[in-house]
């Protein structure tokens, strides 16, 4: 059997519930008993969402292949939760016996728990200091560059001068930028561009999402052995370099995707929607343009606003836990709802935008042990991106009404499908 199929089935083996059997990848559908937490109002948390905090920010969602599923929705709660170091992301015990690289076993920091969590990020994070990540501010501003290039060449080209920004910027600008981190070569950046767009969705069950993550898992592993005999200028060469005795291929394709993963489509889909939000609130777009010393605070308001990964890696209860006054039984899995909670008015702002030190009070790049470790990258793209373009386009206009747009279905990570746009001037 293939790496690839090998791959393949260790992914699928994994989603196969020990209690009953049932395969995830056969469901025509997420039942709404589990997918209704990943709608969303225009650009904020539905009513539902809204109300369940409201009325218990701790909420038994349904019982789903023998679990009892908790929704958290309130900002203390999810910090409770997301920090509890006994819980556990591991989701192999409840989908039969681990395996390692001949099964398939996946890898990556996601669903991974110490002590094997913390060897594997203390060779990440050394990736991500703010020494390392400034010598990639020169390659971001020279991408925002291009891509604001290309931009305005698709506007001129246009015979209603309307372009698509999430084709010629939201999206191209973070992927150029992770892969110049991973130091992925040209010629291999268009295979890996087809595997990260259908990786969140879930609108027709688990199968799609499943083989994405199949597939981009199988480039990053091939990419990570090549590496080790040739070793490139990104993350994946520099940890082959520094510590290639310590991990695995295997191992270090699942943190090279881990990186793919957090940096790529999250930055994508905050760049497109953070645009929208923006375009409604012109002061704001002109304090980007004008005041650079607005630009910190106004970036972590939209991602306490947005907060594009709408649910946090499930935690398992290794033990009976009470969380907001209910018992939470052992083996229990627990979302916590991270633009809901980031929108928690005990804790937060609230539901209005409050670009102000305060913001940072936000849970979009989640807490704990798991905290997205590109955090710092993300912060870095964002504070060149929306000012540049601001700058270069102040009079840009939504080409449709704001109703009008499509967002991402059922996706665990929020976005829009297409944000038209006018240049004006």
């Amino acid at each position: 059997m293939s790496l690839l199929n090998r791959l393949k089935s260790a992914v699928l083996k994994r989603v196969v519930a020990r209690t009953g059997g049932i395969d995830l990848t056969k469901l025509d559908k997420v039942p709404d008993s589990l997918a209704w937490p990943l709608g969303r109002d225009g650009l904020g948390p539905t009513q539902r969402l809204t109300a369940t905090r409201e009325q218990d920010p701790v909420h038994k969602m349904t019982s789903f292949m023998g679990l009892e599923i908790w929704l958290i929705t309130g900002y203390d709660e999810a910090r409770e939760v997301l920090g509890n170091v006994n819980h556990s992301t591991d989701i192999r015990p409840f989908m039969g016996k681990s395996g390692d690289v001949e099964s398939g076993d996946i890898g990556g920091l996601g669903f991974t728990d110490p002590p094997e969590h913390t060897r594997q990020r203390k060779l990440l994070t050394p990736e991500f200091t703010m020494r390392r990540l400034s010598r990639l501010k020169p390659g971001i501003d020279s991408i925002i560059a291009t891509q604001l290039d290309e931009t305005e060449a698709a506007a001129a080209a246009s015979p209603d001068g309307v372009v698509d920004l999430v084709q010629t910027f939201a999206f191209p600008v973070p992927f150029l930028v992770i892969c110049d981190l991973l130091g992925l070569p040209a010629e291999r950046r268009e295979t890996f561009r087809k595997l990260g767009n259908a990786r969140f969705d879930v609108t027709e069950g688990g199968a799609g999402s499943i083989g994405a993550i199949g597939g981009s898992r199988e480039f990053l592993l091939a990419e990570t052995a090549r590496q080790r005999l040739d070793p490139g200028p990104g993350l994946i060469g520099q940890i082959i370099r520094d510590s290639g005795d310590q991990i695995n291929d295997f191992d270090l394709g699942g943190l090279a995707d881990g990186a793919f993963n957090g940096g790529m489509e999250t930055s994508a889909s905050m760049l497109a929607l953070g645009t929208v939000m923006l375009l409604q609130d012109r002061q704001l777009w002109k304090s980007l343009a004008e005041d650079p010393d607005s630009v910190e605070d106004i970036v972590e308001e939209l991602l306490r606003q947005l907060a594009v990964v709408q649910v946090a890696f499930p935690r398992f209860a290794k033990e009976d836990v009470v969380v907001g006054g209910h018992l939470i039984k052992k083996g229990s899995v627990m979302l916590a709802h991270l633009p809901t909670a980031s929108r928690d008015p005990r804790s937060t702002p609230g539901e209005a935008m409050c670009p102000v030190k305060e913001s940072s009070n936000h849970l979009a790049f989640g807490h704990g042990l798991h905290r997205c470790v590109g955090a710092e990258l993300a912060r870095m793209e964002l504070r060149a991106a929306y000012p540049a373009l601001a700058r270069r386009f102040p009079d840009l206009e939504l080409a449709v009404d704001p109703g009008e747009l499509e967002y991402h279905a059922k996706s665990i990570v929020f976005g829009l499908e297409a944000l038209p746009v006018t240049l004006g001037g």
